[in-house]
């Protein structure tokens, strides 16, 4: 049962019908999710509601104009490639949220049915799909018209910066944790030079700033049930400007991965090199005229250094207290980073054959 009184929220918005329930769905890490079912008659329709975390986003208002323009702009194109494109539903005064008395701020979504999202990779299909409508994703808001995305989190994918809070953490956080993680913190340290690799390109001016997803793990992406298609791409919560190579590290990240993402058996995380040969022709067959030769080239190195990233940022929660993502038991973080570091190794030890494909 939720805490929230999710009929009373249910009721500012225009989703017709009578409040039949409300359920937890999803494995999010930061907001909490609810799918919601609104009877008409003997018709049911589903909702997807959302409280979200403003202690992480600290203007909801900005991030949810990002959200809406990306959305209105993919449900209004002529001819997207995408079947059910995800919309905001709106509340009774036309805005695209709902800020209630208690300080909390919702949204409501679509429901998008008959397509699943998957935490673990099951075929290579699925890479090959999913990849393929995050690249469409991409290619599809290329001319996003109007100024850029707001900076929903500054400096998200800024590597060196996750590293820096790294470091920090490993001074001014919980004595215990960080006496516990002296391992992890030392693996962290092993791997730093591939924290600059990205950063340093852009900042070069060697690959462009593009609007990007900057979230696009394999459970992002919506496939349908029959067919594996990528039919919508969601968790739009950090649409900003950002390099098309965070975006395709990050899905390989969980596409190319063996074993769950909390793995406590580490001889359990393996590199599939099949997954990611499929990922790559998926979003290369959608992205690929788009992007230039140094952003093709770093292709291979964007999956080691957005996971070595992901890794920083579970170390560096876990290190402070757990105050970012939500876990489940003290060590959950810990274990997260662990697995992220040994998939980062995997990935270095397949980087000259990674290069090679993409070739």
């Amino acid at each position: 049962m939720s805490k929230y009184d999710l009929k009373s929220v249910m009721l500012q918005f225009k989703a017709p019908g009578e409040f039949n329930n409300g359920v937890p769905y999803g494995g999010g890490h930061i907001n909490d999710t609810f799918k919601v079912e609104m009877t008409t008659g003997d018709s049911t329709t589903r909702y997807i509601l959302q409280r979200i975390n403003h202690l992480v986003f600290k203007r909801p208002d900005k991030m949810m104009d990002n959200i809406h323009r990306v959305t209105e702009h993919l449900r209004n194109k002529e001819h997207s490639a995408f079947k059910n494109p995800m919309y905001l539903i709106k509340t009774h005064d036309d805005e695209i949220f709902h800020h209630d008395p208690n300080g909390n701020y919702w949204r409501v979504y679509n429901f998008i049915e008959g397509a699943l999202t998957y935490d673990i990779i099951e075929s290579t299909e699925q890479a090959y799909q999913g990849a393929k409508a995050f690249g469409t994703f991409q290619c599809e808001l290329s001319d996003l018209p109007g100024e850029d995305l707001y900076e929903t989190i500054p400096d998200f994918h800024n590597t060196p910066k996750r590293y820096k809070d790294f470091e920090q953490a490993t001074i001014e956080g919980i004595t215990e944790r960080i006496n516990f993680a002296e391992d992890e913190i030392s693996q962290a340290k092993k791997l730093r030079k591939f924290a600059p690799a990205i950063t340093d390109l852009l900042a070069a001016g060697s690959i462009p700033h593009r609007v990007t997803h900057n979230d696009t793990k394999l459970n992002n992406v919506m496939l349908e049930n029959e067919t594996n298609i990528g039919v919508c791409v969601i968790d739009l919560d950090t649409l900003m400007t950002g390099s098309a190579l965070y975006d395709f590290g990050d899905f390989i990240r969980t596409a190319g991965r063996i074993g769950a993402e909390d793995e406590k058996d580490l001889d359990k995380i393996s590199f599939c090199h099949e997954m990611y040969e499929a990922s790559l022709k998926g979003y290369l067959e959608t992205a690929g005229e788009a992007l230039n030769d140094v952003e093709k080239e770093n292709l291979g190195i964007s999956s080691i250094v957005i996971t070595y990233e992901v890794g920083l940022r579970f170390l560096t929660d876990y290190l402070m207290g757990d105050t970012y993502f939500k876990t489940k038991h003290e060590t959950h973080n810990l274990e997260r980073a662990r697995v992220q570091f040994k998939m980062a190794r995997e990935i270095k030890k397949h980087l000259s054959q990674l290069n090679e494909l993409v070739k």
